[in-house]
């Protein structure tokens, strides 16, 4: 019964990392598109900054939605292997990030394809950024249980 508990728990982690990694990616994203607009923290435009409430979850659905099946393998292979390092988590979201570019762009259609190198940068910058938010949520402890067994009481 412990082994199940820990699995579950682990579950519950790896959820809570992907939710907080798809927010971090999505804020990245926000951010540097307020940035090319022209707004800096130096003269904060309050509908700017009250818009990144609503835009950020909203955004981040998509960014969830997209990185789904990637991030997924990613994860697997992580919870495998028993990868703690950051440099893993950033570079795998950087290969989720590059997925998802080669799926956008296998698509056909050119009102969704992604063409500009800045807009591409930051893409894979929005990747990077959510793989070290999900190392810090939930991949220090990647493969954990599997490293101690957990013996269940005697009745």
């Amino acid at each position: 019964m412990a082994r199940f508990i820990a699995y579950l728990v682990r579950f519950a982690a790896i959820l809570v990392g992907y939710v907080v990694a798809s927010l971090a990616a999505s804020a990245f994203l926000n951010v540097l598109v307020l940035a090319h607009l022209g707004y800096m923290p130096a003269n904060p435009e309050p509908a700017a900054t009250a818009s990144l409430y609503f835009s950020v979850p909203f955004v981040a659905l998509f960014v969830a939605y997209f990185a789904f099946m990637p991030a997924a393998v990613v994860i697997l292979i992580a919870e495998l292997l028993g990868r703690r390092d950051w440099l893993f988590y950033a570079l795998g979201g950087a290969v989720i990030a590059v997925v998802f570019l080669g799926f956008v762009h296998n698509i056909g259609d050119a009102n969704f394809d992604v063409t500009e190198t800045n807009a591409r940068l930051a893409v894979i910058g929005a990747g990077m950024v959510g793989g070290i938010f999900y190392w810090l949520c939930a991949g220090r402890w990647a493969g954990s249980w599997r490293r101690a067994p957990l013996l269940d009481a005697e009745p």
